[in-house]
């Protein structure tokens, strides 16, 4: 993590120059707004239009698209994905590995659960409860057959 500014080339061509956040390596896109004291967990990508409140922690590996707002004191785990335009309320908590649409609103305060998703357009509101894991996301473990080498 020693370069300050890290190039990345689109499937069109398109060249992008990120700044590495001070706090955490995140990669930040020129035109995002990433408070000083928010973490940007490394390998995580804040596009062009999105903002980052103050005190925010988002996990390694997570995706903030374009024009997305993250509320005060929210936190992402690893690996999430924010869509297009999305409005994150302040100290929501979102588990690791979740999957968050376009357009969407998560009021103050809501706690989705890892491997959840909502789709675009969608509304988690205050007291509603989390949504559930959508099908098909979880694993299914089959039995094993035979016997276990020592």
């Amino acid at each position: 993590m020693n370069a300050k500014f890290v190039s990345v080339e689109d499937d069109a061509g398109k060249v992008t120059r990120y700044v590495r956040h001070a706090n955490g390596g995140g990669l930040v896109a020129p035109g995002a707004a990433v408070a000083e004291n928010a973490r940007i967990g490394p390998m995580t990508y804040v596009e062009q239009g999105a903002r980052v409140g103050s005190g925010c922690r988002i996990g390694h590996g997570s995706w903030i698209d374009r024009d997305a707002t993250i509320g005060e004191r929210a936190i992402i785990g690893d690996g999430v994905h924010i869509g297009r335009g999305t409005v994150i309320g302040n100290r929501v908590n979102i588990g690791s590995h979740s999957r968050i649409g376009s357009g969407v609103l998560i009021e103050h305060g809501v706690q989705v659960h890892a491997d959840s998703a909502v789709p675009d357009g969608g509304q988690v509101l205050a007291g509603s409860g989390a949504p559930r894991r959508a099908q098909g996301k979880g694993r299914q473990h089959r039995p094993s057959r035979g016997r276990v080498a020592a």
